[in-house]
């Protein structure tokens, strides 16, 4: 039977009206079809109808020790804090698999997520939402699901006034638009009547029923994300006609966003973990107006054995900048073709020499020119009552520095060191986590 080389991928009529993708990224095999993607386990011991196809049936039972595809878990997420929240449906991303004419469309919402469970507000991860009283009064004694929402682009500020704890009165410019039912038993259809009865003798103006369309074809689908996304929106979220309210990851729920391409300047090579201990983990890159940051997903084992080299460009896929002008979700698309690619040294050799006996260990990751040494300041703010301090982090090489203090004064000033630059990196990500957490807000 065929094989798929490793980082490349291959095309399966199916069901759909488009084909299914398979691909095979360091050995872990994977289909776009709904049957590969609802497994509630590791997607290495995924498999599917047309990967056994493919392959074939015994070369897909010694990979993942079954012969069939594992049954869907009955509630949370496949691993990871979301399974400790409350009973949410979660969405897939659209991958043109699945025909969507007759699907009920809406915007995505760049908000919080929220679940009324009858009492209170819960968010993702089930942590409680301290609204104020009369906030929630007027909410229906039954679970809903829906998104605490400000305004497009608003997400920081969003944050910033939902995960306090003193039920202030920034709430007066939060609103609660609502998008299901889910204990209601019932297609979705029935669950759209449920909630605008449910909600029908309601007067709070922010307590709103969120608005969806039919979708007629994928035409009108670009045109509405388009409209959408130029008004500042994150996206669409597309939803199957006569689905029920399923827990967990679903491929009743689609969402829909506009990526888009641009080109940045490789200026260093962060060294791997895990699993890319000795080889790449992520390229440091710079944009043209000298914006830094990390490119980790999108590379195939042999591109992180020989990544591009310091100072060559790349092709990135993003999905939308942040306020600082960060593209969000990086993804490496390709080495542009005048570019030069990196010759492998001791470090991206260093798997293939200690299966030879001449290594005693990996090497840190090297690369044939002395990379720069990157450095990203990111500063933040916390406002209110009684308070008003800053907070700022600045990461360069293996170095950590933290700045704090009252809004103008200089504050204090703390630098870590680690023993990589990934380390340093992992542990600023955490610290900006938690001040985000406390309410924090990026300027």
């Amino acid at each position: 039977m065929p094989d798929i080389p490793d980082g490349e991928s291959v095309e399966m009529k199916g069901s759909a009206a488009a084909p299914y993708i398979l691909k095979n990224t360091g050995g872990v095999y994977s289909c776009s079809c709904p049957a590969w993607r609802n497994q509630s386990v590791a997607i290495e011991k995924r498999t599917c109808k047309h990967l056994k196809k493919y392959r074939g049936e015994q070369a897909e039972l010694d990979r993942v020790g079954s012969a069939a595809p594992p049954k869907r878990a009955a509630s949370g997420e496949d691993e990871g804090d979301e399974a400790k929240g409350p009973p949410l449906l979660l969405a897939h991303t659209w991958t043109n698999d699945v025909e969507l004419a007759g699907w009920w469309m809406s915007e995505k919402l760049d908000g919080v997520r929220a679940y009324w469970d009858g009492t209170q507000l819960l968010s993702r991860l089930g942590n409680v939402l301290h609204a104020p009283d009369w906030f929630v009064e007027q909410l229906p004694a039954t679970p809903l699901d829906g998104e605490l929402w400000l305004a497009r682009k608003s997400f920081q500020r969003t944050v910033s006034i939902v995960r306090r704890q003193d039920k202030s009165d920034h709430w007066k410019e939060i609103s609660y638009l609502i998008f299901d039912a889910p204990a209601q038993e019932t297609a979705f259809e029935d669950r759209m009547k449920f909630l605008k009865d449910a909600l029908a003798g309601s007067q709070a103006q922010h307590i709103q029923l969120h608005n969806h369309q039919q979708c007629k074809s994928v035409d009108p689908l670009r045109e509405e994300l388009a409209r959408v996304e130029a008004l500042g929106g994150e996206g669409l979220m597309l939803r199957e006609p006569g689905s029920m309210y399923q827990i967990g990851r679903s491929a009743t729920l689609l969402k829909v966003k506009t990526f888009h391409d641009a080109e940045a300047r490789v200026v260093h090579h962060q060294a791997g973990s895990g699993r890319h201990k000795g080889r790449l983990g992520a390229l440091v890159v710079q944009l043209a107006d000298g914006t830094q940051f990390s490119v980790g997903t999108g590379f195939s084992d042999a591109q992180r054995e020989s990544p591009p080299a310091v100072g060559s460009k790349i092709t990135f896929r993003y999905q939308e900048l942040s306020d600082r002008g960060v593209p969000r979700f990086p993804s490496f698309v390709r080495l542009n073709q005048a570019a030069k690619i990196a010759q492998p040294t001791a470090a991206t050799a260093a798997p293939s020499a200690a299966k030879a006996g001449k290594s005693k260990g990996p090497t840190p990751l090297t690369t044939t020119r002395r990379p720069e040494k990157a450095m990203t300041k990111r500063y933040f703010e916390y406002q209110d009552d009684k308070s008003s301090k800053f907070w700022e982090i600045t990461m360069s090489g293996n170095d950590v520095t933290v700045r704090f203090g009252r809004i103008g004064a200089n504050g204090q000033t703390q630098t870590k060191t680690f023993g990589d630059p990934a380390a340093a990196q992992k542990h600023a990500d955490k610290l900006i986590e938690e001040k985000t957490e406390k309410g924090y807000v990026e300027k």
